[in-house]
């Protein structure tokens, strides 16, 4: 029997012998650069007991889940700063997320506005449970920044409950420290035995909601046989502010508007409303606009010209 030799293939075939070799070759160190890198923690310690889960920092620029302060914006508006809890997450958050997803409950959507009742998943939900806003809102986007601390969140303006421009929740207001209050004035005037003295001042109390103040002046006079002094109370009230009502209450020394007419002094109880209480574009007069937008867009109101509104 015959062996047949390289003398015997025909060159043709050594050549492509040689070419499926080579291909061979070329294509194995690519399935092998698919292989990820692994350290084991155990070299760590020489006596090899357990260390930390050291898993998270494999995958790049991951943080730690827990509770940061955050500057939250929804819809390129500040909010304001929130403790936001933040759990990991392996979907595509971003570069800049540290592979951090934030951690819905029914108090934070109510902070960014969101009308829950328009989904029923999310009115079910208790206040404690953890909620998805990507899965549970349609086309809700989420973008942190871990450097920043900055939370961008950008929900279609259907799904947020209808508050005017400036608004800015009950709750979140403030009443204040207790303090106690002084300011006053005082001039005199000496000279050819003549003496002359004048004070006033403006005191008060703040405790609560509750403001108690006092107005007062003091004249006094000395010269050529003359001497008079005398003491004037202007006025003593107290005041505070009736949220639900959009009010302010005053019992005491007060005085009418003049919004339209010149005010009066009386002794007595007053109730009228405040413009503090109200959203900046809800003071005064203001044309009513309607309209949709289908995307993110800004609106921008002009008179004669010049921007009266811009969103």
């Amino acid at each position: 029997m015959k062996i047949p030799t390289t003398t015997d293939i025909p060159q043709r075939y050594s050549w492509c012998l040689a070419g499926i070799c080579y291909s061979s070759l070329a294509i194995l160190p690519s399935f092998l650069s698919y292989a990820e890198s692994y350290f084991n923690p155990a070299f760590l310690l020489e006596n090899g007991t357990s260390v930390a889960d050291l898993s998270r920092f494999e995958r790049g620029n991951h943080q730690p889940a827990r509770v940061y302060r955050v500057d939250l914006w929804r819809n390129d508006e500040f909010i304001g700063s929130q403790d936001i809890v933040f759990e990991s997450t392996t979907e595509n958050t971003g570069d800049k997320s540290g592979g951090l997803m934030p951690c819905f409950n029914q108090v934070l959507l109510e902070r960014i506005g969101l009308n829950s009742s328009a989904f029923p998943e999310l009115a079910q939900q208790q206040n404690n449970k953890c909620i998805n806003l990507l899965k549970a809102v349609p086309d809700a986007t989420i973008n942190f920044d871990f450097a920043a601390m900055r939370l961008n969140i950008t929900i279609p303006q259907i799904t947020l409950l209808s508050s005017a421009h400036g608004y800015i929740p009950p709750e979140e207001w403030d009443e204040g420290i207790p303090a106690l209050l002084l300011n006053y004035n005082f001039t005199g005037n000496r000279g050819n035995g003549n003496d002359s003295y004048f004070f006033s001042e403006l005191s008060g109390i703040n405790i609560g909601p509750w403001r108690l103040r006092n107005n007062g002046s003091w004249n006094y006079f000395r010269g050529n046989g003359y001497h008079s002094e005398q003491w004037n109370n202007i006025g003593t009230w107290v005041q505070r502010a009736i949220i639900p009502l959009k009010s302010e209450l005053v019992m005491g020394d007060g005085n009418t508007g003049s919004d339209i007419f010149d005010g009066v002094g009386f002794r007595g109880v007053r109730l009228y409303s405040s413009d503090n209480m109200y959203p900046d574009s809800q003071q005064g007069f203001a044309p009513t606009v309607r309209g949709i937008a289908r995307t993110a867009a800004q609106l921008t109101i002009r008179q004669n010209a010049l921007i009266i509104y811009q969103s």
